[in-house]
């Protein structure tokens, strides 16, 4: 078995286009041939790093379960084959990347890949937001877009995100097409890798991405909110500055530590706005500069985090949840007249629904993720609460935390000239339409196997209350239904006047069994607010308290 494990690392070695990774596969195999351990060696050839909806996503490092070039050329090699396939031959593949450890390499191999199989390949001129490659796909006519990024996960990772050419994220049965290409590649060195022939783009697409912004805002609407902003050490920082500047925003303060590209993350423990202690130095600097609002990117710049002040916390700031700038921007855009429809994730809070149908717009609700709130048919604004906002979707058909803050000031500068916050249209929203509370129940794991065992205690066992509210109905939604297309999840409905609703599922992009809670208190007027607010979050804590029991974490 050992010998099996060590003549196949050694195959994979001697193909390894990346001296770094070789040299580290050389090392594992030095210690294994030595007598060593082998469990790094043998877990890094355990499989092979799927290819999903998702793309690829994985920690950097040699091996086929691992991210790295080998990795990416066998991916670009299964893409070219099927894009070839579906008749694409000689068409434009456009190629993006974040400023992580290896994007630019694994962004020249995709081109490189592309351009030995017949395609054009063309290459976007630095490290810049996610959202610039999705626009770019359909601004240049492409018939697939990769994106080189692992958005706001940990250091070590990295990812490869496919866009066809209608510039939204891939879906099934398009996913396992791909990856059945990706199988079926052979030797590396039989991939054709041309070391010249794609183009290098220059900044005309950025310059047309800033232009399409301008679509967002309504002429001539209020400009005066004072902001402070956080990249997260990521790519969003000079298209922000430019795109506020040229809507007429004053401009926003850098947090100085954050603003750069920095692929280490070294403020942060996760560049994730959502994580604890992720906002601690944007809140440092509002303390200082003392904004309207503070505004933050995740590294790849497709999500964006609002913080509000707050002299309750001892920051002085609150972080708005997903779903209350989800329902502020739906609120905005009523407002200034959208038509069409509303769209959001099933994880997401039902107050959208309440201000599309108040509205008399349409309004559905899909599977998580972009790759389908971007396919709803007439969609005008879509939303999940894990900060993505989808506010342009004829310019860009995924979220883009760039578009989202900039309707997010332009809301809070109309707001203000009216001597009002972001926090007062939160209260006239929930005394519309009730108090949507929602919180979540997030466990980051080692092993995967963790996630597994706690959504198998839940099938079997379902509980059959939480926080004392009786499920009335549990859906398995691995099976489908004639709205949704399957996937891993469960959803239970409470009993009672509180509506509550929870939805499990296993993060699709990092290793976290994700549980998403909402419960809706009605509210008669605004002296009833502070106790509606209490008693949801009594609800969601007792909720988070039973369903960790339920499932054994």
């Amino acid at each position: 078995m050992q010998d099996d494990l060590i003549a196949r690392a050694r195959a994979w070695q001697a193909e390894d286009p990346d001296p770094e990774t070789a040299e580290e596969l050389g090392r594992l195999l030095s210690a294994a041939e030595a007598g060593g351990d082998t469990a790094d060696l043998a877990d890094r050839f355990a499989g092979t790093l799927q290819f999903g909806t998702a793309g690829l996503r994985g920690e950097l490092g040699a091996g086929p379960m691992r991210m790295n070039r080998s990795v990416v050329i066998r991916a670009a090699a299964g893409l070219a084959a099927y894009l070839k396939a579906q008749g694409h031959d000689g068409g434009l593949v456009v190629v993006g990347y974040d400023a992580r450890y290896k994007s630019a390499d694994f962004a020249r191999d995709t081109a490189a890949v592309m351009t030995g199989a017949g395609l054009r390949a063309a290459v976007l001129p630095r490290p810049l937001p996610t959202p610039v490659l999705a626009f770019a796909i359909r601004h240049l006519g492409a018939v697939a877009g990769v994106e080189v990024t692992a958005s706001h996960n940990p250091p070590r990772d990295n990812g490869y995100k496919v866009y066809l050419g209608d510039g939204s994220q891939i879906v099934s049965p398009a996913d396992a097409g791909i990856a059945a290409e990706i199988d079926a590649v052979g030797r590396l060195a039989d991939v054709p890798r041309p070391s010249e022939g794609w183009e290098e783009l220059g900044d005309e697409v950025l310059r047309a991405y800033l232009e399409r912004t301008d679509h967002v805002l309504t002429p001539g609407s209020a400009r005066g909110v004072r902001t402070v902003y956080t990249a997260m050490h990521g790519v969003g920082k000079d298209v922000v500055l430019a795109a506020f500047e040229r809507a007429g925003f004053p401009a926003p303060v850098l947090v100085a530590a954050q603003a750069e590209p920095d692929p280490a993350f070294p403020t942060v423990a996760f560049p994730n706005p959502e994580e604890p202690g992720a906002m601690d130095l944007a809140f440092a600097t509002a303390a200082e500069a003392g904004p309207d609002i503070v505004i933050a990117n995740d590294p790849d710049a497709d999500r964006c985090a609002v913080a509000v002040p707050d002299d309750s916390s001892a920051s002085g700031w609150r972080m708005l949840r997903g779903d209350e700038v989800g329902a502020l921007l739906a609120a905005h855009l009523v407002h200034k007249g959208a038509r069409g429809v509303f769209a959001e994730s099933i994880v997401s809070s039902s107050l959208l629904g309440r201000i599309a149908e108040a509205a008399g717009l349409g309004y559905e609700e899909t599977l998580t993720g972009f790759k389908w709130i971007s396919r709803v048919e007439g969609l005008r604004y879509g939303y999940e609460e894990a900060l993505g906002y989808c506010v342009d979707p004829e310019g860009v058909r995924d979220k883009d935390g760039i578009t989202a803050a900039l309707l997010v000031a332009e809301l809070a500068s109309e707001l203000k000239e009216q001597g009002r916050t972001l926090t007062d249209l939160l209260d006239d929203l929930a005394m519309a339409h009730g108090l949507h509370a929602t919180d979540q129940l997030s466990v980051r794991v080692q092993d995967l196997s963790v996630i597994a065992d706690a959504m198998r205690a839940l099938r079997e066992q379902p509980p059959a209350a939480l926080a004392g509210l009786r499920v009335t109905s549990a859906e398995d939604l691995s099976v489908g239904s004639a709205a949704l297309p399957p996937t891993d999840g469960l959803r239970y409905h409470l009993e009672g006047e509180y509506k509550a609703r929870v939805i499990v599922r296993p993060s699709g992009t990092e290793p976290k069994l994700k549980c998403y809670l909402e419960v809706v208190v009605p509210v008669a007027d605004a002296s009833g607010l502070a106790s509606a607010r209490a008693r949801g979050q009594e609800v969601l804590d007792a909720v988070k308290k039973d369903l960790a029991a339920a499932a054994g974490i």
